[in-house]
């Protein structure tokens, strides 16, 4: 494979409103493995897409060295489209049909061109994502979310290119096609650009490229060394704020002594002129002279505070929003050994076909556990979390008991909320009882503040929206004693997945959370670990952190 890279250069890129999202962007991307992280808003997607050429920029130039395959966060595919079509393969085996059958017409082999192996390699690359029983006639419907993702990685692998940007290629996906995705992108040798928020894949890049405040900044290592970097840089920072802080502070002070120091001069100099008897032209000069001096001193020593105060300024614009979440929750606590969910002999039939094995699953939560549900996509992760909530009655089951205390239900899509309230009205409407006040103290805790508590929930961004609807779960009247969390983090950025664990760890409560995410998982303090499969719900070891 020839040495491939991304140059841009200058680049800028407008929305038709004229609403910027870069403005003279440079950075080059050699080769190997490059993680570009920012919070959600950032323009990570639309980077990609300029590199991809699916955007024209609006000024500045993109240069791709090298043949591009690109993987978009959501891929525009019709259900009826073959397998084959999607790879991109169909023409080809066509062609390769017809020859077979004796038909040696010359389009036949242009269509073929070097591809006389395109069965074998496609074979191979579906083999590599799990998709194996995965036949090149299947229509795109038949395939779960998960695998129609893995099929669009082998839709680009197969293009052979030098350049491969992929835009959060593990959403959907679940934790054996994140591994088995893993292992193709550490044996691929060419440059590649991955937006994620999986963490896990963050840590197997050679480099992060971080896009902030328009500029895109090169750690080298994996995630793991980028966030270490980047807390070495907050400490740095924070000790350079605390110390311009302080000179600010000292030369105000400094600066009223020596005006304190030029009242008494003058005060002292007026009465000695007034005793000395001097003519009033001389008592005059004597008088402007001092004022002058006073003046003089003032000027340097408000220079000098002037210069402390642009320090205090470049040191706080060093220093990264921190945004972290900071919370105390003692009335979601739940006594150990109570049990808060009995389910006995839960069966579900989709289809006329039974979801559970014979006998149905049994689901028992006591105290505060802290359960992951883990499993294949389409194993029923989601459909038993809304058996435990109530939403679903199942079909049958031998026993089936909640507690007195209140379950709480956050789905990834976040639509507990009435989107015309606002923030501070969605707070009141799930804690009534609580002081306004409070409601302020807690939306601050929540990164909510000033005017921003005003703000309609349809307005927010995912990240913010992820905020309020953890702060009216958390503090609704009465707290919840169970927490049920389907994949919260898919299409989170870090800082928000960071927020939710940090939630998560003042949560005092039991949970079910059903997610792929392993270093989320290892986060929150998982207690015990169930997997869903081929039907049957049992208890798991802790997955090691390969």
């Amino acid at each position: 494979m020839p040495e491939a890279f991304i140059i841009c250069s200058n680049l800028s890129f407008s929305w038709p409103d004229d609403v910027p999202v870069f403005d003279d962007l440079s950075f080059t991307v050699v080769g190997g493995r490059t993680g570009l992280v920012a919070p959600n808003g950032a323009g990570k997607s639309t980077l990609l897409k300029l590199i991809a050429g699916e955007y024209p920029p609006t000024g500045g130039t993109v240069s791709v060295h090298g043949v591009t395959g690109y993987l978009p966060q959501t891929l525009p595919l019709a259900g009826e489209l073959t397998v084959a079509e999607v790879l991109g393969i169909a023409p080809v085996l066509r062609a390769l049909a017809a020859i077979e059958s004796g038909d040696a017409a010359e389009e036949h082999f242009a269509a073929v061109g070097n591809d006389w192996d395109i069965e074998e390699r496609t074979r191979a690359e579906l083999d590599r994502l799990g998709l194996g029983d995965v036949t090149p006639s299947r229509r795109l419907h038949t395939l779960s979310g998960g695998q129609v993702v893995s099929l669009g990685l082998a839709a680009q692998l197969l293009k052979r290119p030098d350049v491969l940007l992929l835009d959060e290629p593990t959403n959907n996906l679940d934790l054996d096609a994140r591994r088995r995705l893993y292992a193709v992108l550490e044996d691929w040798p060419g440059c590649l650009l991955l937006v994620s928020h999986d963490r896990a894949l963050l840590d197997r890049m050679d480099r992060i490229a971080e896009l902030e405040r328009g500029e895109l900044r090169y750690h080298g290592g994996n995630f793991t060394a980028y966030e270490r970097a980047v807390q070495a840089e907050r400490e740095v920072a924070e000790r350079k704020v605390r110390s311009a802080e302080l000179e600010v502070k000292r030369e105000k002070r400094e600066m009223q002594q020596a005006r304190e120091r030029a009242a008494r001069r003058a005060g002292t100099a007026a009465r000695n002129v007034a005793n000395a008897g001097l003519p009033k032209i001389i008592a005059g000069g004597l008088k402007r002279r001092a004022q002058e001096s006073a003046g003089k001193a003032d000027d340097v020593h408000g220079a000098r505070l002037g210069d402390a105060k642009a320090r205090l300024d470049e040191a706080s614009r060093a220093l990264r929003d921190d945004q972290k979440i900071a919370l105390e929750l003692p009335d979601t606590n739940v006594p150990a050994g109570r049990t808060v969910f009995l389910g006995e002999g839960i069966q579900v039939r989709y289809a006329d076909r039974p979801l559970f094995a014979d006998g149905g699953a049994d689901l028992a939560v006591r105290g505060p556990e802290r359960i992951a549900l883990t499993g294949p996509n389409g194993a029923g992760k989601s459909t038993l979390l809304r058996v435990v909530n109530g939403d679903l009655t199942p079909e049958s089951s031998t026993e089936l008991r909640r507690a007195d205390g209140r379950i709480a239900y956050l789905s990834q899509r976040l639509d507990l909320l009435d989107l015309d309230r606002t923030v501070l009205e969605s707070l009141a409407a799930a804690a009534p009882a609580m002081p306004r006040s409070r409601r302020m103290n807690v939306l601050a805790r929540f990164l909510f503040k000033g005017d921003r508590v005003h703000l309609p929930v349809g307005a927010l961004s995912g990240g913010e929206r992820l905020r309020v609807t953890l702060a009216c779960v958390l503090y609704a009247e009465p707290a919840p004693q169970l927490l049920l969390l389907d994949e919260p983090t898919n299409n989170l950025d870090l800082v928000s997945i960071a927020q939710l664990e940090g939630a998560l760890a003042a949560y005092q409560g039991a949970f079910v959370v059903v997610s792929h995410d392993e270093r989320f998982l290892r986060e929150i303090n998982v207690t015990r670990w169930l997997r869903l499969d081929s039907g049957r719900l049992l208890e798991a070891a802790a997955p090691d952190d390969a």
